[in-house]
């Protein structure tokens, strides 16, 4: 009898362990339905597919592309290049006498006048020899005068018969040889004052300073240029042309010449002069065109851009969706009508016009090319045309 309150308290354990376990395996159930509750109850025809026929695409389905037929067509090239007003002469202007410059009285991008003083040299050993020249001429006319008084006199004594024909003639030579002295001497101060008056540097033309090679200081020789001028009067438009471009005439002789600041300032112009060879430092050649009229906006330096069209010739465009590479050259898909299965085509571009391309080889008139869709295409795949450009 003294045993039983230990398997009394042994009964109230194994009772109280039940309930727990019992109070899981209910936790457990009531998840287990919530989770069958929230997920999506298949329907018969889910449940007659296999699994991965549910996710799998058709398969060998064609891709579907849009194509053109090729045809030759009348294709102009028009040309367009960015350049520069120029001045269709331009002067180089220098002392005509060496000196040291005195003084730079414009600057770049002056516009100058005929008469205008752009510069001055020391004008001292100018100065001496005009002095010199002065006092020589002054000692010929002293010599002239003697010389006419002597040969008046021999005149009166050869009147009277007191002279001789040999003195006579004599006073008449000398006085001859300094009339020539003092014509000499004349000759020489005007030529000194000539070279005085080189001391100021003039440009004899209206024009614009474009660039200045001296400074005040600087020791000149006659002939070194000082200042670069360009002419008022008629202006070309510059530009630097591939040499390519050159190898077919133009459509006409005409070029359209347009201000990239103001479109609507336009005038036209004609080829004057192509450069002879191809300017190192660009590696085009240097093309003038003449303006036929001269703007008040197209200034000097004005940057201007020229239209030049090209004769029209036949040719094979495409739009330039159907250009891709292949192998490291510039390739189309061409459709083969009778298999419906693309390939690719190497293709030779002549240029790019706007938003197409011109092709001078590869693809023959009548060949029918990929436009669209061409992103996922294999040689020999199979395509459907779901469209066609030009139709």
């Amino acid at each position: 009898m003294r045993s039983s309150p230990p398997l009394r308290g042994l009964h109230r354990s194994a009772v109280v362990t039940a309930l727990l376990l019992a109070g899981q395996v209910f936790a457990g159930q009531t998840l287990a339905g919530q989770a069958r509750a929230d997920a999506p109850t298949p329907t018969a025809k889910d449940e007659a597919k296999p699994a991965t026929a549910r996710d799998a695409k058709p398969a060998g389905a064609p891709a579907e592309v849009r194509v053109v037929t090729a045809a030759l067509a009348p294709v102009s090239a028009e040309v367009v290049l960015t350049g520069d007003i120029q001045a269709k002469f331009l002067s180089n202007i220098a002392f005509r006498v060496s000196g040291k410059i005195q003084e730079r009285l414009v600057e770049v991008g002056e516009h100058v006048t005929a008469d205008q003083v752009l510069a001055r040299l020391e004008p001292q050993e100018q100065q001496v020899n005009v002095d010199t020249a002065q006092a020589a001429l002054a000692s010929a006319e002293a010599l002239l005068t003697q010389a006419k008084v002597g040969f008046e006199r021999q005149q009166s004594l050869m009147r009277s018969g007191y002279t001789t024909r040999t003195a006579y003639d004599q006073a008449e030579q000398t006085l001859r040889t300094t009339q020539a002295s003092v014509e000499s001497a004349k000759a020489a101060l005007g030529n000194a004052r000539e070279q005085f008056s080189y001391t100021e540097l003039k440009t004899g033309v209206a024009g614009m300073i474009t660039a200045r090679n001296a400074e005040a200081g600087q020791v000149v020789q006659s002939g070194q240029t000082v200042f670069t001028l360009a002419q008022d009067g008629p202006r070309d438009a510059v530009f630097i042309v591939s040499e390519t471009l050159l190898a077919e005439p133009p459509e006409g002789k005409t070029v359209d010449i347009v201000l990239l600041s103001d479109p609507r300032v336009r005038t036209t112009g004609t080829v004057r002069e192509i450069s002879p060879a191809v300017d190192p430092s660009s590696g085009g050649v240097r093309v003038k065109i003449g303006l036929s009229a001269v703007p008040p906006e197209m200034s000097l330096g004005a940057t201007v851009a020229g239209l030049g069209r090209f004769r029209a010739r036949q040719a094979i465009s495409l739009p330039w969706s159907a250009l891709f590479r292949w192998q490291d050259q510039p390739a189309v898909w061409v459709l083969d009508p009778g298999s419906g299965t693309v390939a690719p085509k190497t293709v030779t571009i002549d240029r790019y016009a706007g938003s197409a391309i011109v092709l001078s080889d590869g693809v023959a008139p009548g060949e029918r090319v990929v436009t669209a869709g061409i992103q996922l295409l294999r040689p020999g795949q199979a395509v459907a045309v779901v469209g066609e450009d030009g139709k």
